[in-house]
């Protein structure tokens, strides 16, 4: 295998700048990468919460040309993780010094967010030059860093870059970098990059069209994005680029998300040969959120954005939810974890004061996540799409057996319990509907109260899937190669 040279260009990378899973594949991915013998580089904005005293800096400021001026920022560096990666951070204090990373709240957006980020695309690739370190493949994630193929596709007067393949991964669709069609001119693009004559300057539009290679973060998801259903408005584009479009599972950090050595669940750790603890942890988590301690009734938890997304209005919506029917109809216990639009948490906050058996944390809270996952039986994730999920893989690594809507990497993850077989690793449902989701927690709690056998089989199943980062990075490692064909045969003479 050829060693790459990769710089990874995104909008946020844990532990630094998280306010989703993009962080955690952006981080994890590239220390797979590296640990199969690639130099990787990760660039990302210095916002406001990142503390450069705790970072390295070059002495000399860089010059990014936009189309209204130059800016100059600075450079911060660290590693990742003590990994071989170094993640470099663009300091600029008018743009990325503020409170959040999109927006003062996570409903609101920054009104400069389209300069923001086309500084942040301009200087990854003026970051190279500076270091002078051109990459074999630049990666871009999410529409934030979606300029950067584009601005590549026209690099014909600058040879440094003509044999830099790009790749774009398509994170989630429904996001995509909307702003007036003027805003263009900030990166320097010339108009004719933009083909849709509707007025609208879409960055991840104009990636789609330029990228060489363009990935998302599962199989089945790869195929929902084709169909009106789930393409946003951009199914024309991803239908004619069908053969360059690839679909990766997003890998699980074990050593992050592992019963067996969870710091977070300390001291009632587990494996698959003794769940003890698991029980344990149970009654723990029963007590944090004031449920009676009981380990015969099963424990559903669901930690997630409360957003339409992932399905929480057929979940809870005041008229016509399932919530309540579940909770006052069958004997289990529901405990929910989440921040999110202002409706559904005044919903789930009347629930909760309402019934005995359901609690409701309104909380992002890392901590108390992990003790939920391993504390509870079942995780549902009634999601309207998702292109990955990373909840139901880490419920599969602690024996909390999933209940997902079959979409995206939900169906790529979880295999359905059989009644006559016994077989599976969790319950899934098709439609989007209170009664289809009512239908399967029934079904599962069922099974829990009447096929325990069936139960701790599944358990064990679920907890020996292997979703690890090592294999995802090996198909990206293949996919890289694919990229660079394509860029070379675009440019077949050698430079």
């Amino acid at each position: 295998m050829e060693k790459l040279k990769i710089l990874m260009i995104g909008s946020e990378v844990y532990p630094y700048a998280k306010s989703g899973g993009l962080a955690d594949v952006i981080s994890s991915l590239s220390i797979a990468l590296s640990e199969q013998g690639h130099e990787i580089k990760i660039i990302i904005p210095r916002y406001y919460s990142i503390d450069k005293d705790k970072l390295s800096s070059f002495h000399e400021p860089m010059c990014i040309n936009m189309d209204y001026g130059e800016e100059w920022v600075k450079i911060y560096y660290t590693q990742l993780l003590n990994s071989n990666v170094t993640v470099y951070f663009i300091d600029h204090e008018e743009l990325y010094g503020r409170d959040g990373l999109y927006g003062p709240s996570p409903t609101e957006e920054y009104s400069d967010n389209s300069r923001r980020f086309s500084v942040l695309c301009k200087g990854a690739i003026q970051f190279c030059k500076f270091m002078q370190w051109i990459p074999n493949i630049m990666h871009s994630h999410d529409w934030q860093s979606a300029l950067v193929p584009a601005l590549l596709y026209n690099s014909d007067i600058d040879p440094d870059f003509h044999k830099t393949g790009s790749v774009l991964t398509i994170h989630n669709l429904g996001y995509q970098g909307w702003f007036s069609f003027q805003d263009i001119n900030f990166a320097g693009l010339d108009k004719t990059t933009n083909s849709h004559n509707d007025g609208i300057f879409n960055f991840l539009r104009v990636g789609l069209d330029k990228a060489d290679i363009l990935t998302t973060v599962s199989p089945t998801y790869a195929n929902e994005i084709l169909t009106d259903e789930y393409g946003h408005n951009l199914h024309h584009i991803l239908r004619r680029r069908k053969a360059d479009l690839f679909g990766v599972l997003n890998g699980c950090d074990y050593q992050t998300w592992d019963p067996e050595t969870d710091i977070n669940i300390k001291p009632y750790n587990y494996n698959s040969m003794n769940l003890t603890n698991k029980t344990k942890i149970k009654n723990e988590v029963q007590k944090i959120a004031g449920l009676e301690i009981n380990s015969s009734v099963p424990l559903i938890v669901l930690i997630t954005r409360l957003v339409e997304q992932k399905g929480i209005g057929a979940l809870c919506g005041p008229s016509y939810g399932s919530l309540y029917s579940i909770c006052s109809e069958l004997k289990v216990q529901v405990i929910i974890l989440g921040t999110g639009e202002y409706w559904c948490e005044e919903e789930l906050t009347r629930l909760d004061s309402k019934l005995d058996n359901f609690k409701f944390i309104k909380a992002f809270n890392n901590e108390l996540s992990h003790k939920l996952e391993a504390g509870a039986d079942f995780f549902l994730m009634p999601s309207k799409y998702e292109p990955c999920g990373l909840n139901q893989i880490y419920s599969l690594k602690y024996g909390t057996l999933p209940i997902v809507r079959n979409t995206g990497g939900l169906a790529d993850t979880v295999k359905c319990y059989s009644n006559g077989s016994g077989s599976g690793t969790g319950f899934t449902f098709n439609d989007l509907t209170p009664q289809a989701i009512y239908d399967t927690v029934s079904w599962a709690v069922w099974v829990w109260y009447n096929r325990k056998n069936d139960i701790e089989n599944m358990q064990q199943r679920a907890m020996s899937e292997n979703y690890s980062w090592e294999v995802s990075g090996k198909k990206y490692s293949e996919i890289y190669q694919w990229a660079l064909d394509r860029k070379l045969n675009r440019y077949p003479r050698s430079w």
